[in-house]
């Protein structure tokens, strides 16, 4: 006689969390996110199905195999990864689970999902962020980015928190830690053009971060022995 797991038949699909590094492709046009574990050679976007990423052809999540999207139930639950070293610039993603899925003790295993909400920590300085900054390393085609200020960006490839939500599109919303809340209900804060104070504030101190920047380095190809000044 063979045990069947019982099936769930939820009136709406289930919510869970988990962490993810955000991505930003080699010619700037998409975004998406990587894992931190066993999938993380694999960028997804914000709408994603799931595959075995051992190459086998049954279908995610198998009962016999450890594949497909993998969160957890509880949102402290994945807050607390954040705290180990190799996770710190990672983001904390509230999405919801699709399709197929295996319900454990603290968490899911499915097929499909989409990602609702990216909140971003802080930026190694401590400063909350305001854009999605090159971390120095990534995958084949893809950047990996890390919250940063607008102060600690200066000329690595960026782009400010609500950019990143439109590049990944699909309704996805990219917040800072500082200002997790909900919108006003009827509100896109990713849609052009309907930006927030938050989000505009961020992108103006982008703005200005990277000018200043681009000052100093225009000063400093001025002064002489420098690149562009006159030689003895």
């Amino acid at each position: 006689m063979r045990l069947r797991l019982p099936e769930e038949r939820p009136t709406e699909p289930p919510t869970g969390y988990k962490i993810a590094h955000p991505v930003l492709s080699q010619d700037g046009t998409r975004a998406g996110f990587t894992g931190v574990s066993l999938g993380g050679a694999l960028p997804y976007g914000v709408l994603a199905d799931a595959s075995c990423v051992y190459g086998l052809r049954h279908g995610a999540p198998h009962r016999r195999c450890d594949c497909g999207f993998h969160c957890v139930h509880d949102r402290g639950t994945a807050e607390a990864l954040l705290c180990t070293a190799e996770h710190r610039t990672a983001v904390l993603l509230e999405v919801v689970v699709l399709g197929r899925y295996i319900r454990f003790e603290r968490g899911f295993r499915y097929a499909r999902q989409r990602v609702r909400t990216a909140t971003a920590g802080p930026c190694a300085c401590g400063a909350v962020a305001a854009a999605l900054a090159d971390a120095g390393w990534g995958r084949p085609g893809w950047r990996v980015l890390a919250p940063s200020c607008a102060g600690c960006v200066r000329g690595r490839t960026s782009v400010s928190l609500a950019a990143f939500a439109r590049l990944a599109g699909e309704g996805l919303r990219v917040v800072a830690a500082a200002e997790d809340a909900r919108p006003a209900a009827g509100t896109d804060p990713t849609a052009a053009g309907s930006l927030g104070v938050p989000e505009l504030v961020a992108e103006a101190a982008l703005l200005q971060a990277r000018l200043d920047w681009f000052q100093t380095q225009l000063a400093r190809l001025g002064e002489p022995g420098g690149r562009g000044g006159r030689q003895g």
